[in-house]
């Protein structure tokens, strides 16, 4: 009798552990969720970026989950730390393809690469994956507002390009390397005609194929 009590006791007690845990649980959550979500709003993203991680961590199966995934990436991007944002965003898109934030997801993307656009002398890797995701996004979700804003972005990776390819022709054809020039102009004027540069892509078209027939022998 004195140990079917005790046994009786030691299971009670169990469940009454096992329910404060569950208790437990729910209000850590509720706690993290709490502590990232002020903490972004207030622009500390590194405290908020440590409290989404551990929810996500420590409570896989909770149903705030795919907010802190969505928040870590927001988090990283902001600290500007541009491959780990991207790679957070990626993970959400692959896990979530129907969620509806995926077209801000993709926008995000873009951005991450958009801010690391560099000057026209420079690389344009970034450049190229910024107008290649912003691309995507238009053909995906056309009638996203993310889309709209992602137009404006385009357009200026689109100048940027140009430039860039103007600008190392310019550097040809002042070398005297006038047949890898005309390439690099034509390459303007095909590829990228309504960036504003058309006209003067064209006089240097001229003048590369002038200095070209000059320097050819005679027949």
């Amino acid at each position: 009798m004195i140990l079917t009590v005790i046994a009786t006791a030691a299971v009670l007690a169990a469940g009454c552990s096992l329910f404060r845990s569950k208790e437990k649980e729910v209000d850590s959550v509720e706690v993290l969720l709490q502590t990232g979500t002020e903490a972004y709003e207030k622009g500390n993203y590194k405290t908020a970026l440590k409290a989404f991680e551990q929810l996500k961590d420590w409570y896989p199966f909770s149903k705030h989950v795919t907010l802190a995934e969505l928040k870590i990436g927001d988090s990283f991007y902001h600290l500007k730390q541009y491959e780990d944002a991207v790679g957070a965003y990626e993970e959400f898109a692959e896990l979530h393809p129907g969620n509806e934030a995926r077209p801000y997801v993709i926008y995000q993307i873009g951005r991450c690469y958009f801010d690391r656009v560099a000057t026209i002398d420079r690389d344009q890797s970034s450049t190229r994956k910024a107008l290649e995701t912003f691309r995507q996004l238009r053909l995906q979700y056309p009638d996203s507002i993310y889309t709209e804003r992602a137009d404006d972005h385009i357009n200026r990776c689109m100048k940027n390009l140009a430039g860039n390819e103007f600008y190392i022709a310019k550097f040809y054809f002042k070398s005297k390397r006038y047949k890898a020039a005309l390439k690099r102009f034509q390459a303007v004027v095909t590829a990228y005609p309504d960036v504003g540069m058309h006209r003067e892509a064209m006089d240097y078209i001229a003048r590369c194929e002038a200095r070209l027939a000059a320097l050819s022998p005679t027949p």
